[in-house]
């Protein structure tokens, strides 16, 4: 379920576009008619008919993307983010929707706690947002949250996101009960014996830097015990932001034997290694790492093949203070909101590694889908769930383009192609940049 604010439909007119819609089979150029916020007409010359014109000519008409992780950092720490501030970083980036991670403070492991989070998004939401609630109470691993009762009050899936879920007896009464509340289990995969103290991917680079390594068998160690949960249990689950060419691996057989399994990676993944970490730049620091350049290579294979069907940010924002420290203090994570799609289309599309249709579909159809969300469609009928890209644009990303409450972003300095020029998020223009 996803939660909004309650505004008025809008009536537009998307003029003289590229029409690409890599699921429908669609691309042409053709104007697009919305009218209350539903698309009534695709076609040429069409009427404005006392409708707000978007011009497109020369610009790219998508189904807008749709971001399965995101943290909103609400309740607890709203000095990083809010939902507004989020939702208005979310609709900047060309996302009609987002789903929120659960590892709050508190933790959203009760109806009480996930119900003000509704109430709150209804009013403060600039596109809407879904809520994961946690696995286990505290995500603290040790008991069950009441996900009925959780499922109940909108809960789109579970998760203990930033944690795993160690004890594998619990896991599998966590799928157990998940099949009955028909919610997905989303999970975190750590070992975090062979990870603990761990900064960045263990490899050459960090020897070099002298750093604690963070192994990639820590992950696909995990991934595999889950893996062979949910085939045990004949229910499905869904692997965070995955990192390493063994996790990729074991998500292909996996699947192939018949395991309902997806998997998402992040933009930093698909785009660095641990090379860039000899920058010791504490915005590269993240949960799981980057890791080698064999690792990204076999996320990228994952995503072209369908391995992995979803990109999902893992927008991840924290205070100045707390990332202007040393590489070793700071915490992990980093945002991406804002910048997702010129990231993916410069590192990835520009060069030849990945189409933009895969691209955009792994953004938008493929993130819904997992979680049994209406997917973005350009079609006469759906919602007008639509996003405006400049693909000639380029841009260098400064503090002062984010919405998000925080900057902690791995491509500042940085000059990257393709821009989001607009965002139409639940029949409403939600960004015109």
């Amino acid at each position: 379920m996803l939660f909004g604010k309650d505004a008025p439909k809008e009536n537009l007119l998307v003029r003289g576009t590229r029409v690409l819609d890599p699921v429908a089979d669609l691309d042409a150029t053709l104007d697009v008619r919305i009218d209350e916020g539903v698309i009534a007409a695709l076609g040429t010359d069409l009427d404005p008919n006392s409708h707000r014109v978007v011009e497109g000519e020369g610009l790219l008409l998508a189904p807008a993307f749709v971001d399965p992780h995101v943290h909103l950092r609400t309740p607890g720490r709203e000095d990083e983010e809010s939902i507004a501030s989020g939702t208005a970083a979310a609709a900047a980036g060309g996302y009609c929707a987002v789903l929120a991670m659960p590892n709050t403070d508190p933790v959203v492991d009760s109806a009480a706690t996930l119900g003000s989070l509704v109430e709150a998004a209804r009013i403060e939401a600039e596109v809407p947002v879904g809520f994961l609630a946690a696995i286990t109470k505290g995500q603290s691993g040790g008991e069950l949250t009441e996900m009925a009762e959780l499922a109940a009050a909108g809960a789109v899936g579970f998760s203990d996101d930033g944690r795993p879920v160690a004890a594998p007896g619990l896991m599998r009464r966590a799928l157990q009960y998940g099949a009955v509340t028909r919610r997905r289990l989303a999970l975190h995969c750590e070992e975090t014996t062979l990870s603990h103290g761990g900064q960045m991917h263990e490899g050459e680079v960090s020897a070099e830097l002298g750093f604690t390594g963070y192994p990639s068998v820590a992950e696909s160690l995990m991934v595999e015990r889950d893996l062979a949960l949910a085939a045990y249990e004949r229910q499905p689950v869904h692997l965070l932001h995955l990192s390493a060419w063994e996790s990729v691996q074991a998500v292909r057989r996996a699947r192939a034997e018949g395991v309902a399994a997806t998997a998402e990676v992040t933009p930093h993944h698909l785009c660095l290694t641990d090379e860039a970490l000899r920058s010791l730049d504490p915005n590269l620091k993240m949960n799981p790492p980057v890791r080698s350049a064999s690792d990204r290579t076999a996320l990228i294979e994952g995503l072209k093949d369908g391995t992995i069907t979803a990109i999902a940010t893992d927008h991840a924002p924290h205070a100045r203070y707390e990332k202007e420290v040393p590489f070793e203090a700071a915490p992990f994570g980093v945002t991406g909101l804002e910048t997702a799609f010129s990231a993916l289309y410069t590192h990835l599309v520009e060069p030849g590694l990945v189409p933009l249709e895969t691209l955009l579909e792994r953004m938008s159809a493929g993130p819904a889908r997992i979680y049994g969300l209406d997917e973005p469609r350009i079609a006469v009928g759906s919602a007008a769930n639509l996003v405006l890209l400049d693909l000639n644009a380029s841009h260098r990303i400064t503090e002062d383009l984010f919405r998000s409450r925080s900057v902690n972003s791995w491509l500042l300095g940085q000059t990257v192609k393709g821009r989001v020029r607009a965002t139409i998020a639940a029949g409403r223009l939600a960004f015109a940049g």
